[in-house]
């Protein structure tokens, strides 16, 4: 009687911990998750098309940048980004690039004001808002790929779904960092990163370093994107000083500010009209 009892009790506890995988395995023996952020369908929603012609951007240095992450088209749930995620590695673009020379200051502008300000149009609403001559948006795309291996037939033990890696993951990731000008609506700079990382995974903890390796994914991406900004700025300083370069630079010596004020030249002008009215009133 004992006996019958312990075998009708494992094979209770073996079903159990066989079918808490077999389930899922016959719905989702392969699984993707798609979180991104599009560039270009935010600049020109509902299949806006491009300016005919180019324009020049006139990039008034030193230069107020504003930095902010795209909104996000899809995400999977307890996938993808946090916002405190999304502020640390903002915060490392913005520490990174500050100490440029031809940078006054990098404003960190909040995803939200994002959501319903799409196109170059909404974009030049938060540039007189935050009063930036360049805003750099940074958007990515992250693909996870997870597949249940021969592993999984081990998971028909009780201890099998803990101690058996029988869960294999893919991820892949893109980080982009764009630099537009929307009154020219030009695109001013551009740069990108990529991480690809694996692994395998029992099915309790595939979650969690799922996460893991979400997270680590757009930090090595992060760390790639600003090193290849880095170059792409090099040659952009190098294309100016040349003279090749699709922008043209005013230093603020030169700058004259917004509609309605006076640049040291008119001031000059002024102040000599002045004095000379002054003396023919004397």
């Amino acid at each position: 009687m004992r006996i019958r009892c312990l075998v009708v009790l494992l094979a209770i506890c073996t079903g159990l911990a066989g079918c808490a995988d077999l389930a899922p395995c016959l719905a989702y023996c392969h699984r993707e998750t798609h979180n991104s952020s599009s560039l270009l369908q935010f600049l020109y929603p509902d299949g806006a098309a491009p300016p005919a012609h180019d324009q020049i951007p006139e990039l008034h240095v030193p230069l107020r940048v504003g930095l902010a992450f795209l909104p996000e088209s899809g995400s999977a749930p307890g996938l993808g980004l946090t916002e405190v995620q999304k502020e640390t590695l903002l915060e490392r673009i913005q520490a990174h690039f500050s100490s440029r020379r031809f940078v006054a200051q990098i404003v960190l502008i909040p995803d939200y004001y994002l959501t319903d300000a799409r196109g170059f149009e909404g974009l030049q609403g938060i540039q007189r808002l935050y009063h930036v001559d360049l805003i750099a948006l940074v958007s990515y795309d992250q693909v996870m790929n997870q597949d249940v291996n021969g592993w999984s037939f081990a998971y028909w033990t009780v201890a099998g779904a803990y101690v058996i890696k029988g869960n294999r993951y893919d991820v892949a990731t893109l980080v982009d960092l764009a630099v537009v000008d929307p009154a020219t609506r030009s695109l001013v700079l551009r740069a990108g990163g990529t991480d690809t990382r694996h692994g395998n995974a029992t099915m309790i903890a595939e979650g969690r370093e799922m996460r893991g390796a979400s997270a680590d994914g757009f930090t090595a991406a992060t760390n790639q994107t600003i090193g290849h900004f880095d170059t792409a700025l090099d040659r952009l300083q190098a294309q100016v000083r040349a003279g090749t370069a699709r922008v043209r630079v005013v230093h603020g010596s030169d700058r004259t500010g917004g509609g309605g004020s006076l640049g040291w030249i008119e001031l000059l002008g002024l102040l000599s009209f002045v004095v000379v009215r002054l003396r023919r009133a004397a």
